[in-house]
């Protein structure tokens, strides 16, 4: 079922540190990728789009307000996998993809979920990982372990906080095409928070930029990064150019010597 998670004037503080400052942001089918410097407030939209937060503003499922969705059934749609999930050490790769499905266990785990989850490890192709323990894996096997166990309730939106950390180039790719092709077959409202910007605009369709706790902009990719944008937000200097292959390809250069009239360089919070 294809679903819209929208955020309307959302804001959020630790204490008296205000760290969303009136976010309107609308996630809807298709990769949308949240960029933005570091603590511009990227990993805490997340959690307050998930409802492990409670912001200030609304933050609504096709027009219902999550506060008021049971939570058994918001787990079941939005699908929240966090930048450094816990390591389940006494777990094997079939246990830890079984717990995605953990709204709809019983004492007695049933033959449909058995066989969703033997599914999955075939389409992820971790078959032959199933009974290893999930601290035996490598970063990029862990990883895609993960992201099963987020899919295992067949969610309608997928909520990602930097799936490609600590992955090689290789294993970047290629958790960015297994995201894109799980996206566009489960029709999934997919948000990812990255850093590598030649990958957003590479996976993304919609590319939001998050500074200081409000969106600076959003749209595709190409109307997005441009080396204006760079400069405001990064404080760098880049060439953004069309690649060989069509896709964006953001090249940095160096910092950017340019200050505003603060006194502070540009990008700096």
């Amino acid at each position: 079922m294809l679903m819209n998670l929208c955020a309307t004037q959302v804001h959020f503080a630790y204490d008296r540190l205000e760290v969303l400052r009136g976010v309107d942001l609308a996630i809807t089918p298709g990769i949308t990728a949240i960029v933005g410097p570091n603590a511009a407030g990227k990993s805490t939209l997340l959690r307050c789009l998930c409802g492990l937060l409670r912001p200030k503003g609304k933050v609504q499922l096709d027009q219902r307000d999550i506060r008021h969705i049971p939570r058994n059934e918001l787990a079941e749609t939005v699908s929240y996998l966090p930048q450094h999930p816990g390591i389940p050490a006494a777990l094997t790769v079939f246990e830890t993809v079984l717990l995605g499905r953990v709204q709809r266990l019983a004492w007695h785990v049933a033959a449909p979920d058995l066989a969703a989850v033997e599914s999955l490890l075939g389409e992820f192709g971790i078959s032959s990982l199933g009974n290893r323990r999930v601290n035996e894996l490598s970063g990029g096997q862990a990883q895609l372990v993960f992201l099963a166990q987020a899919l295992a309730c067949n969610p309608a939106v997928l909520l990602l906080d930097e799936p490609n950390a600590g992955l090689d180039f290789h294993h970047q790719f290629e958790m960015c095409a297994c995201i894109r092709e799980r996206t566009r077959a489960r029709g999934l409202s997919t948000a990812m928070i990255m850093h590598d910007l030649n990958l957003a605009a590479r996976v993304a369709d919609v590319v939001q930029v998050l500074v200081d706790g409000r969106i600076r902009c959003g749209g595709p990719p190409e109307c997005v990064l441009t080396e204006e944008l760079l400069a405001e937000v990064y404080g760098i200097e880049a060439h953004v150019a069309q690649g060989h292959d069509g896709h964006l390809l953001v090249t940095p250069v160096g910092l950017r010597r340019h200050t505003l009239a603060s006194g502070n360089p540009v990008g700096v919070r």
